[in-house]
């Protein structure tokens, strides 16, 4: 009896360390753009106390579509170091992240010391629009881009930028597939392209875009020049005849 209470006991200890060794798992939450890089105080004014604090707030800044920002900047040691690490974040975020990448045009700063931290001056320049940057579409992998682009083009869309959350190794050829399989779905030609960037170019994908001329705008002002042609035509056709009647016989 007492063999058996001991196997019991064992089985079950083993049973408890399998379950904790598998529920004993270690994770990170990734907060992009936290509330926490803003000073309290001020709502327009963000702070930094390490480099990649920097490449967050410029991050949040190009997310709103900001222009312009007070950024206070803590723990660096002189001007040299401040000045390195804004212009090494700029670069960083236009050339690395997929949204500065797709919608800043440069990202320039200026800074003072001040008591205790120092303050810089940011500006940003875009070349995308609110409007767009606000229009862009959250995708967990590119399996979903076929349904959006049909949705986009039955909304009569010009454009659609989807940001992607896991770019695979395949991820170039997936896009292509998907465009494909929706141009053949629409039965859209070689005379009706469409552009498609990646962003960044170089490195892992993280925006695609897509630029095209929706059929139905196509369609629709194809039908508006035929009937502007026929009323003109309808138009010039009696001044023709009045012309040939009050003509001279000869």
């Amino acid at each position: 009896m007492k063999k058996l209470v001991c196997c019991l006991l064992a089985t079950v200890c083993l049973l408890l360390s399998g379950c904790a060794s598998l529920l004993d798992r270690q994770y990170s939450k990734v907060e992009e753009h936290s509330s926490k890089y803003w000073e309290s105080e001020s709502g327009d004014t963000l702070r930094a106390e390490t480099y990649q604090d920097v490449v967050n707030d410029f991050l949040l800044l190009v997310g709103r579509h900001r222009e312009t920002a007070v950024l206070r900047l803590y723990g660096f040691e002189d001007d040299a170091s401040v000045s390195d690490t804004l212009e090494k974040a700029a670069t960083e975020v236009q050339q690395e992240t997929p949204m500065g990448a797709y919608a800043v045009e440069y990202i320039t700063s200026e800074s003072k010391s001040q008591r205790g931290y120092y303050e810089a001056t940011v500006r940003v320049s875009y070349r995308r629009t609110a409007e767009q940057v606000q229009a862009i579409v959250n995708a967990t992998s590119t399996s979903a881009i076929p349904d959006l682009l049909d949705a986009a083009l039955q909304q009569g869309k010009s454009e659609l930028a989807v940001r992607i959350g896991y770019w695979g190794e395949d991820g170039a050829a997936s896009v292509q597939k998907a465009v494909e399989q929706v141009r053949a779905a629409w039965k859209l030609g070689d005379d009706d392209p469409w552009t498609v960037s990646y962003y960044p170019a170089t490195g892992t994908v993280g925006l695609v875009e897509f630029v095209f001329t929706p059929p139905a705008a196509d369609a629709g002002a194809a039908q508006s020049a035929a009937q502007s042609a026929a009323q003109s035509a309808a138009q010039s056709a009696p001044a023709e005849k009045d012309a040939e009647n009050s003509a001279p016989k000869g």
